[in-house]
C-alpha cells in the first residue's frame, strides 16, 4: 500500500503550479502584446495588463494586416497550415494501419525484416534526407503545392509500431472466429480492427496533427510563393530581418490565432488522446 503524505502531495501541486506558470507566462505576455499597439509594447517596461486594441489587432491579422512581406494573410496561412496538416494527419494513420495490419495479420517472408526496416526509418528525420526528397519534390513538378508540402510527411514509423503493439493484443480466437464467419481480410479490417483502434487512432490524430501543425523547416524549402507558406513559416516572415519596422502586436496576435487549432484539438480530444495510449500500452 502507497503512503500518501500530505507535506508530498502539496510538493507535487506547487511544482505543477510553477510548472503551469513557467508554460503558460510566454503565452500570456504573446496575449497582452496582442492587446496593445506596436509603440506600447517596444517601451520600456513592457505593459503586463491587456490593452484596449484587442479588436484591432486581431481584425488586422484577419483581414490582411499581418501580410507576409507584401504576400498572403493570415486567414490564408492558417488555411493551408490546416489542409496541409489534415492530409499529413489522415494519411500517417491510414498508411499506419493498413502497415501494421499488414505486418501482424499477414504471414509472408521476411515479416520481421519489413518491421524493422520501416522502424528503422525512426533515425531519418526529414532533416537528415532533405535533399534527396526535394529532389525526388522536384522531379515530379510537387513543389509549392500541397501534395509537395504534405505527402513527403505521410509516412509515420511511430504510428505503424504503436498500431502494431495495439493489434498484438487481439487475441487468435476473435481472427478465427472472423475467418470462420467467412469475414475477408478487408472486412475484418473494416468491421472489427477499426472499431476497435478508434481510441488509439484518436491518440495519434492528436499528436499527428500537432506534428503537422508545428512543420516549419521543410515547408520553408518546398514553399517558393507566399501563397503556399503555412502559419508557422509565415509568422518568421512577418517578422522579417529586423531591419524595417514590425508591427509586434499583429505579430503576436497571429501567434496566439496559430495556437489556437491544436489547441482546441487537444482540450476536445483530451480524453479519448489518454484512453488510447493507455490502451496501445497494454
Amino acid at each position: 500500500m502507497i503512503e500518501r503524505r500530505p507535506s508530498l502531495g502539496i510538493l507535487a501541486h506547487v511544482v505543477m503550479i510553477l510548472g503551469v506558470l513557467l508554460i503558460a507566462f510566454p503565452i500570456y505576455l504573446a496575449f497582452v502584446a496582442s492587446t496593445h499597439t506596436s509603440r506600447e509594447i517596444i517601451q520600456v517596461p513592457m505593459p503586463l495588463t491587456p490593452g484596449s486594441h484587442f479588436w484591432e489587432s486581431y481584425k488586422a491579422a484577419l483581414s490582411g494586416g499581418g501580410k507576409v512581406s507584401g504576400g498572403g494573410d493570415v486567414a490564408r496561412m492558417i488555411w493551408v497550415s490546416f489542409v496541409i496538416t489534415m492530409i499529413i494527419t489522415i494519411g500517417k494513420i491510414s498508411i499506419s494501419l493498413l502497415s501494421a495490419f499488414a505486418i501482424v495479420f499477414f504471414r509472408f517472408p521476411l515479416r520481421t525484416l519489413c518491421f524493422w526496416a520501416i522502424f528503422i526509418t525512426l533515425m531519418l528525420p526529414v532533416e537528415v534526407r532533405i535533399g534527396p526528397t526535394y529532389e525526388v519534390v522536384a522531379k515530379l513538378g510537387m513543389v509549392n503545392n500541397f501534395a509537395g508540402l504534405s505527402v513527403p510527411l505521410i509516412a509515420s514509423a511511430t504510428a505503424t509500431f504503436l498500431f502494431r503493439q495495439f493489434f498484438l493484443t487481439i487475441p487468435d480466437e476473435l481472427v478465427e472466429a472472423a475467418r470462420v464467419d467467412g469475414a475477408g481480410p478487408m472486412r475484418f479490417f473494416f468491421t472489427i480492427l477499426l472499431p476497435m483502434s478508434v481510441t488509439s487512432i484518436a491518440a495519434l490524430f492528436v499528436i499527428q496533427f500537432i506534428y503537422g501543425w508545428n512543420q516549419y523547416l521543410w515547408p520553408l524549402i518546398v514553399a517558393t510563393s507566399e501563397e503556399m507558406y503555412p502559419i508557422v513559416v509565415g509568422i518568421k516572415s512577418m517578422i522579417g530581418n529586423g531591419e524595417s519596422q514590425v508591427d509586434w502586436n499583429i505579430v503576436m496576435a497571429t501567434a496566439i490565432l496559430a495556437m489556437l487549432p491544436p489547441a482546441i484539438v487537444v482540450v476536445l480530444m483530451q480524453k479519448w488522446f489518454v484512453k488510447g495510449l493507455v490502451d496501445t500500452e497494454k
